[in-house]
């Protein structure tokens, strides 16, 4: 098992998604941002669609009731380890795996990010709900009682194994991009002025504070409609910007509803979703149109990227320290050179 000493702000369980139940009414949910939760699953050698914990804004602390358990940590987040004692605590950095005794617990405090992940080696001994383990908190559906965590929650896990022989880290995650969110207009992009349309890609907008796992509420130039923001309800997809009547959009994000109707001016792409879902209240950002082939181009080329990143993790070095095993065995001198008569040694 591992204990929840204290659950964080809103810690819950997610993988990639649920998918193929949104015919009937079932969101998707999932992780937020699902390069950090594939990151956090291959540095303890789990698979990267394995459910972990999705911690937001403030982590949570964790303490193993086993022989031993392997962490994946991935975001930016301040991670300290408690021995059993009651000894002084140990700092160590995130994007990396770890491995906790019995007794130990790891203490996430604020993260660098809105969302960042801790994945377990194995993964955690929990039932599935329509082939997913992600949490749907609106519903109290998946995940451990459909809920966030609370403190002295057991979480078991489903095998008590180091995930790795050693300890790894990753690069802190070059996949995530610059510059503004890329989208495609539409599909009711024939819904709104020339006008609104230009507004929407020149403007700068700020993530509010009505943020969430379902979506983000902007505040920068409105967006000005042809005739009116509503529509027949009809499906929504991940990463859809609605416009509702007040000019503001929403990026709808992991938790969205599964049907809408309101105008919808532009999609985010699938490659950019990732950096979306880790912005927190007061972000700013623009948007800039691509047309669908460039959209696909860029998620096949950030999939090469996150295969090179997870083919070239290497061994953690030890933190607060120097790491002995390399100091003995690098050969830190190519040679000498003898003063006296210039031979090379």
């Amino acid at each position: 098992m591992i204990r929840v000493k204290a659950p964080g702000l809103f810690t819950t369980l997610q993988d990639l998604g649920r998918y193929g139940a949104q015919e009937q009414g079932m969101p998707v949910a999932g992780a937020m941002d699902t390069l950090g939760l594939r990151i956090a699953n291959a540095l303890c050698g789990n698979a990267q669609n394995l459910a972990a914990l999705e911690l937001s804004y403030m982590g949570p602390t964790l303490l193993v009731e086993a022989e031993a358990v392997q962490f994946g940590l991935a975001g930016n987040m301040a991670v300290e380890v408690l021995p059993p004692d009651g000894g002084s605590p140990k700092k160590l950095t995130s994007w990396r795996s770890i491995t906790l005794k019995r007794g130990e617990a790891l203490r996430i405090g604020v993260l660098g990010e809105a969302y960042t992940y801790v994945a377990v080696a194995g993964g955690f001994d929990l039932p599935p709900l329509l082939g997913s383990l992600s949490t749907y908190t609106r519903a109290g559906l998946g995940g451990f009682e459909g809920r966030q965590l609370r403190e002295n929650d057991l979480l078991p896990l489903k095998a008590v194994a180091l995930g790795s022989d050693q300890e790894l880290a990753s690069e802190a995650a070059p996949l995530y991009g610059e510059g503004p969110v890329r989208v495609t207009l539409g599909p009711q992009a024939y819904r709104f002025t020339e006008a609104g349309i230009a507004a929407f890609l020149a403007g700068e907008y700020t993530v509010s504070k009505e943020a969430d796992r379902m979506g983000l509420r902007l505040e920068g130039p409105l967006i000005e409609h042809v005739s009116g923001a509503d529509i027949a309800s009809e499906g929504i997809i991940t990463g859809a910007i609605q416009v509702p009547g007040n000019g503001q959009p929403i990026m709808l994000l992991a938790d969205h509803q599964t049907t809408g109707g309101y105008t919808k001016i532009a999609t985010i792409i699938s490659a950019d979703l990732p950096h979306v879902g880790r912005l927190k209240p007061g972000a700013k950002l623009r948007f800039q149109a691509v047309e669908v082939a460039e959209a696909e181009a860029l998620r096949r080329g950030q999939e090469t990227a996150l295969k090179a990143l997870l083919g070239n993790m290497r061994p953690a070095r030890p933190d607060g320290g120097l790491d002995l095993d390399a100091l003995y065995t690098a050969n830190l001198i190519s040679g000498m050179v003898d003063a006296r008569n210039g031979e090379i040694r």
